[in-house]
C-alpha cells in the first residue's frame, strides 16, 4: 500500500525522462565539434536550454497531461541548473542570484525563439538569435547549420505521437 501511496505520478516520471533525454542530446559531441557550439559552461547552457525549449514548445497547448509533463520537465531543468551551479563551486548565497539571471535568460530566449520560429520560412531571425545566444562568444559562421538542426528537430518532434512524449519517450533526429 505504501508503494502505491508514494508512487510518482506518470507525468513526474515522463517529465524527468524527457529531461534526461534533453541532457543526453545536449551532450552530443557533434553539436560542439561539427556545429561549432562553444564547449564552455555558457555554450552548454545555450544548447541545453535550446533543447529544453524545443520540447516545451512541442508540449504546449496539447492538453492537461502534456502541460503537467512540460511543467515537470521545466522544474527538473531548473533543478539541473541549480545543481550545475553548485558543482561549479558557486556559493549558496550566490546561487539564488545566478538562478534568477539564468531564469531571466531562459525566458528571454523563449521569447526570441518564439518570434524567430513564427517568422519561418524566413530563417534570418532564427539564425540571428542563434548567433546572439549560442555563438555569443564564438564564431557564428555555423549559425545557419545550427538553424537547419533546430528546424529538423522541431519537425521531428512535431511528427512524434503525443502519447509517446507524455510517456517520456522522445527521439531526436541524428545530426
Amino acid at each position: 500500500m505504501l508503494k502505491r501511496l508514494f508512487k510518482p505520478r506518470p507525468t513526474q516520471v515522463a517529465g524527468q525522462e524527457l529531461y534526461a533525454r534533453v541532457v543526453a542530446q545536449s551532450r552530443t559531441p557533434a553539436l560542439y565539434a561539427d556545429l561549432g557550439a562553444p564547449d564552455t559552461p555558457e555554450g552548454r547552457f545555450e544548447v541545453y536550454s535550446l533543447h529544453t525549449y524545443l520540447l516545451l514548445e512541442r508540449l504546449k497547448g496539447q492538453g492537461a497531461q502534456a502541460a503537467d509533463t512540460a511543467q515537470v520537465l521545466f522544474d527538473t531543468y531548473l533543478s539541473g541548473l541549480d545543481h550545475g551551479l553548485r558543482e561549479l563551486g558557486v556559493g549558496d548565497l550566490s546561487v539564488g542570484k545566478r538562478m534568477r539571471k539564468l531564469g531571466e535568460a531562459f525566458y528571454g530566449r523563449v521569447h526570441s525563439f518564439e518570434a524567430a520560429l513564427a517568422a519561418l520560412p524566413d530563417r534570418a531571425a532564427l539564425e540571428d538569435v542563434l548567433a546572439r545566444t549560442v555563438y555569443a562568444k564564438a564564431d557564428a559562421a555555423s549559425a545557419p547549420r545550427l538553424a537547419d538542426y533546430v528546424i529538423a528537430q522541431r519537425e521531428a518532434l512535431a511528427a512524434q505521437e503525443l502519447d509517446r512524449l507524455n510517456a517520456g519517450e522522445v527521439t531526436w533526429r541524428p545530426l
